[in-house]
């Protein structure tokens, strides 16, 4: 990974020329172009254990710690107490100066006895930008749900980006700041961080952090360099922790409203772009000025965005769905038993057989929910038609069906009987993957109207009656229906 990052680094960011490059590491050019052309594979990295002998020990003392910061303050650990309470109640066998070295700097990083002293800060211009989540709640197609969003502010301008995702999982993470560096127009040198999950695999002690590898890999690709601050120390970012409160009270207040994330984004991402038309505290130069600056000194974008995809191989069970990240997606049953190929992206799952896709869904996110399509299984309901009004994706579709199903069906099963109608309406829905669906639609209220209850009478309907099979308008057909009378006066005169 370090070879790969300073590869990419030094043609990206420094200019240098694959031969320099070549002759610095000793690696082919063959290999040196692979590397600037696509991302890392990954290998796995040696971890360090910084404190081979107090490392069993060092959760029990930053607890110790920690309580300390409520304790008054003459009556908080030293290290020596501290050295004392492990040997007595925990075994330790180690030295005394190996506990004082570890308390003092523990003690720096946790903030215990340690004064709350800030500098005043002058960025560097397009150098630097903070990331951090924040939470709230949206009305999303009519229905309460809390949403995370992402922010990155940038430490010189104060320019900031925002979006909305279910969850704070590492595929959105990224896919956010895809979507932040194409809002830029470029890439920060330096993104501060938390230590959260998505990026930190492990905190050691001082600076020292273990990479989650695909994050590696992601801020090799786009060639910046991540700084994470001290645990417990969210003011080492404040700008964006400021942030997250200006997002919530001016772009969420009143809670917004949405027929998806995808509008809501779409509303905020404007609410980004008109940002700007004010000054910051102790700055000449309006927020917008200083950042038509600042897009001069980002790093350039890649030539494609880090694909942000996770490929998983998998089984179809008997209830025809696959099971992906704890929830279930439907595919037609005739594929059940059978392996598959799932592609997730952040919004949207695809499933695959071979080379053909089975099944398309929007993604969900928490544990054992259910994206069934009806149209999978209505084969199979074709023949059990029994269990149709039970079956969980006709119940799941059923609640927003158009009310002309629902008469279609009563007359089906009125006329035919609970079987024999069930049947009859399934053959009339799968009609729609033949013909268009506006055409289906207008069938069926036709055949409402002209009392049919029959599949082949909608069908009859559809072919004599549809744009799309080269036929007459609807009202021309109905038209000819009407009997011209006017003969049968001639009649008379007939011998």
């Amino acid at each position: 990974m370090d070879q790969y990052e300073y590869v990419r680094t030094a043609h990206r960011v420094y200019g240098k020329s694959i031969h320099a490059i070549e002759r610095e590491t000793g690696h082919d050019r063959k290999t040196i172009r692979k590397v600037l052309r696509n991302e890392y594979g990954g290998y796995s990295q040696r971890e360090a254990q910084p404190y081979p002998t107090l490392g069993p020990y060092l959760k029990t003392i930053n607890l110790w710690l920690e309580a300390d910061k409520t304790a008054p303050k003459n009556q908080r650990h030293t290290a020596a107490r501290i050295f004392h309470r492990l040997v007595s109640e925990e075994g330790f066998k180690g030295s005394e100066s190996t506990v004082r070295r570890y308390v003092r700097k523990a003690k720096v990083r946790l903030g215990v006895n340690a004064p709350k002293a800030f500098i005043p800060l002058d960025p560097d211009c397009g150098q630097e930008t903070e990331v951090d989540w924040g939470g709230a709640l949206a009305f999303i197609a009519g229905e309460k749900v809390r949403l995370k969003y992402f922010c990155m502010r940038s430490k010189y301008s104060g320019k900031h980006f925002v979006r909305f995702y279910p969850c704070e999982r590492q595929q959105a993470f990224f896919d956010a700041h895809i979507h932040a560096f194409a809002f830029f127009g470029g890439v920060f040198k330096t993104l501060v961080y938390d230590n959260l999950a998505s990026a930190v695999r492990k905190v050691l002690r001082g600076k020292g952090r273990i990479e989650q590898e695909s994050f590696r890999g992601f801020h090799s690709y786009y060639s910046f360099d991540p700084r994470f601050c001290n645990v417990a120390s969210a003011h080492e970012k404040g700008g964006v922790e400021g942030n997250i409160g200006y997002v919530r009270r001016n772009y969420l207040v009143p809670i917004p409203r949405a027929k998806s994330i995808e509008e809501l984004n779409e509303q905020v991402a404007r609410d980004c772009l008109a940002y700007g038309n004010h000054r910051m505290q102790g700055r000449e130069r309006t927020v917008s000025a200083m950042f038509e600056e600042e897009k001069e000194h980002l790093l350039s974008l890649p030539d494609h965005p880090f694909s942000n995809i996770q490929t998983v191989e998998s089984r179809v069970n008997h209830y025809s769905t696959v099971i992906l990240d704890k929830n279930r997606y439907s595919v037609p049953t005739d594929y059940a038993g059978l392996k598959v190929r799932a592609v997730l992206w952040v919004d949207r799952v695809e499933i695959f057989y071979e080379d053909k896709r089975i099944g398309s869904h929007r993604r969900v996110f928490g544990n054992n929910k259910w994206q069934l399509d009806p149209d999978h299984y209505l084969d199979l309901l074709q023949k059990r038609p029994m269990a149709f009004s039970s079956a969980r994706p006709i119940r799941q579709w059923r609640k927003s069906w158009p009310q002309t199903f629902e008469r279609l069906l009563e007359r089906f099963i009125e006329n035919h009987g609970d079987t024999d109608g069930t049947r009859e309406f399934i053959s009339v829905l799968l009609l729609y993957r033949q013909h268009k669906k506006e055409d289906v639609d207008a069938a069926i209220e036709l055949a409402l109207e002209c009392s049919v209850s029959s599949k082949a009478g909608v069908t009859h309907l559809l072919l004599h009656s549809g744009h799309s099979a080269g036929f007459e308008p609807l009202l021309s057909w109905q038209k000819t229906l009407v009997p011209d009378i006017s003969v049968y006066a001639e009649l008379g005169g007939v011998q």
